[in-house]
């Protein structure tokens, strides 16, 4: 049972937006498995309405899984009271918002809201995974896990440059790792594209754990007019998510004192 799971989680994390379908010889291939089994594990997950078979022959993502997704994204705390602190920051301030978790070595936007039509980000969308090393989301997820952790994840994984200004040394990530646990908040400086710049700050649970992060992302020439206004907007807004998931800083510095 175990291996028909596992066998059927493979299958399913192909799909991506960049490889939307597959066909039978092609799963088999990447997945070294017999063109038999691959066929009749997608015959079952087509039945289930998890896949769908295209009039090519070919295989896509069935609509049960984004019923599904809807499912977990109106059902979970962290994404419901995320959007509703995101509209509001959004709406008063004009510049667009993404929230992502951690993934290895990559931020996977969970909620984004877009700003004005002349200040969308137009690359970003639910769902799409971002290089942690030089996302503002991503290094401050990084930043709450060990260093050693976060050294295995990179051990094969290439520190890919965008910009100039993106980190692709493990020194420099370390450094940079540092300074937001000193701060609190992560910058991405135009690290992936270029006149953009983003800040983020961490989202906790009710044990004040960090769960998630949020950011603001807004054209350079704005952002370094009045960066400390930016900071405390996404510190607040990332606080007040917090607090409506049962987090009590307050709390949580007590607990520090008394260490």
């Amino acid at each position: 049972m175990r291996q028909i799971v596992d066998r059927i989680g493979a299958i399913l994390s192909l799909y991506s937006f960049e490889r939307p379908e597959w066909g039978v010889s092609e799963l088999a291939g990447r997945l070294a498995l017999p063109k038999s089994t691959v066929s009749e594990l997608l015959a079952s997950l087509s039945g289930q309405g998890f896949v769908e078979r295209t009039p090519r022959g070919r295989y896509r993502l069935g609509w049960r899984l984004f019923e599904l997704n809807h499912v977990l994204l109106e059902s979970t705390p962290l994404v419901r009271e995320s959007r509703r602190a995101m509209q509001e920051l959004v709406e008063r301030h004009g510049e667009s918002s993404h929230m992502m978790v951690l993934e290895r070595h990559q931020a996977v936007i969970v909620e984004k809201v877009q700003a004005t039509l002349a200040t969308q980000i137009l690359m970003s969308r639910v769902g799409l995974r971002l290089p942690a090393h030089c996302s503002a989301c991503g290094k401050l997820l990084l930043a709450q896990r060990p260093w050693s952790e976060v050294e295995r994840v990179f051990d094969d994984v290439e520190l890919v440059r965008f910009t100039p200004a993106t980190i692709t040394d493990l020194g420099t990530l370390a450094a940079e790792l540092d300074a937001i646990r000193a701060r609190g908040v992560a910058f991405d400086r135009e690290e992936i594209v270029p006149g953009l710049s983003c800040i983020a700050a961490p989202i906790r649970d009710d044990g004040g754990e960090v769960i998630a992060a949020i950011s603001l992302s807004v054209p350079t020439y704005r952002f370094t007019g009045d960066e400390a206004g930016y900071v405390r907007m996404i510190a607040g807004t990332a606080g007040r998510i917090s607090q409506r998931l049962g987090f009590d800083a307050g709390s949580k510095a007590t607990r520090m004192e008394a260490a």
